[in-house]
C-alpha cells in the first residue's frame, strides 16, 4: 500500500524556547511543519507588523519549515459566553488572516462543550459563533479548526452538521478522546471524515469513567495540563505508552484519504524535546512498514 499520510509537524511552543529558537529546534528534531500558539506575546497579530510577518515567513523558508495550523484559542468557556464571543471572534479572525499570511489555511481552537440538547439556549449561542467564522474562513478559502475531546464524535458532527458552510472544521486529537470522553478515536476518524482538515498526534491513558465539564468546563490549558498527572482519572503519556491504537488510527485517516498534517503534541512531561523526538521516529517507522 502507497501511504497517503501527511508531513510531520510539531507544536513548536512545546520547547519554550521564544519563537525562533523553538522553529530551530522543531526543524532538528525532523519536522516538516510547525502549529504555533498566536494568542499572546510575539505571535500575536496585533504585535507583528508587516514588516515582521514578513521576516517570520521568510525564517521560516529558510528553515525549509511550513505552518501546519496557527492556535487561536483564548480559554474561558470557549463560545459559549455570547458577550466574550465579540471579542474572542475579533481576535481569532486576526490569526486566521496572519495564517493565511504564512502559508496555512487552518487555525485550531477549542469552542467550548457542545451541549446534548440542541435547544439549549447556548447551543444557538455557539452556532451563531462558529457560523460567523466559518463564513468569514470560508471566504477566504481557510478553516477554524475545532479539536475534538471536550464531546463525543457523533455529537461534534451533528453540530458541524447544523452549520452554513463548513468554514468551521475538525482539529482531530485521539488522546483528549480516550482520555476523557471514552470515545472510540478510530471510529471517530470515520464519523468526522468530512471535517478533518488536522491532527494531533498524541498518546494518554484513561483509568475511570471522567466528567468533561472537569476538564473543558473552564478551557485553561494550565489547568487542564495539571490534571494530566493521573489525579482524575487520565493522563497523557508518551507516544506508543498509552491507549490509542495508532497502527488502526493511521490506517483510518489513510482510509479516508487524509494528506494533512500529523502534528505531535506534547503537553506535559519535563522531557518535551525527547518525547517529541520519540514521536517523530515514531511516526516515520509507521510510515515507512507502508
Amino acid at each position: 500500500m502507497v501511504t497517503t499520510l501527511g508531513k510531520i509537524g510539531v507544536i513548536s511552543d512545546s520547547f519554550g524556547l521564544g519563537v525562533k529558537a523553538d522553529l530551530q529546534k522543531a526543524k532538528e528534531v525532523g519536522a516538516d511543519g510547525v502549529q504555533i500558539w498566536a494568542t499572546q506575546g510575539e505571535m500575536e497579530p496585533d504585535q507583528l507588523d508587516a514588516t515582521a510577518r514578513a521576516e517570520l515567513k521568510q525564517y521560516l523558508a529558510e528553515l525549509g519549515l511550513e505552518v501546519s495550523a496557527l492556535c487561536a484559542d483564548y480559554g474561558g468557556h470557549g463560545f459559549r459566553n455570547e458577550a466574550d464571543n465579540v471579542w474572542k471572534i475579533e481576535k481569532s479572525k486576526k490569526v486566521m488572516t496572519l495564517a493565511l499570511e504564512l502559508g496555512s489555511p487552518i487555525v485550531t481552537t477549542h469552542i467550548g462543550i457542545v451541549p446534548e440538547d440542541e435547544n439549549d439556549p447556548i447551543y444557538k449561542v455557539m452556532q451563531s459563533a462558529c457560523n460567523e467564522l466559518a463564513a468569514f474562513a470560508s471566504s477566504l478559502g481557510g478553516y477554524f479548526a475545532i479539536e475534538t475531546g471536550p464531546e463525543p464524535a457523533s455529537r461534534l458532527k451533528s453540530f458541524l452538521d447544523s452549520l452554513e458552510s463548513k468554514g468551521v472544521a475538525v482539529n482531530y486529537d485521539p488522546a483528549n478522546m480516550v482520555m476523557v470522553t471514552g470515545d472510540d478515536p478510530v471510529q471517530g476518524v470515520y464519523t468526522l471524515r468530512d471535517y478533518i482538515v488536522h491532527t494531533h498526534v498524541k498518546d494518554g491513558t484513561r483509568t475511570r469513567e471522567v466528567n468533561p465539564h472537569d476538564v473543558y468546563g473552564d478551557l485553561s490549558h494550565e489547568q487542564i495540563a495539571a490534571m494530566n498527572d493521573g489525579s482524575i482519572g487520565f493522563s497523557e503519556v508518551p507516544l506508543g505508552e498509552g491507549q490509542v491504537d495508532f497502527p488502526a488510527y493511521f490506517a483510518a485517516l489513510q482510509d479516508i484519504g487524509y494528506t494533512g498534517y500529523l502534528t505531535i503534541e506534547r503537553e506535559v512531561g519535563d522531557q518535551p524535546e525527547q518525547d517529541i523526538r520519540q514521536a517523530v521516529a515514531f511516526i516515520k517507522q509507521y510510515k515507512s512498514t507502508l
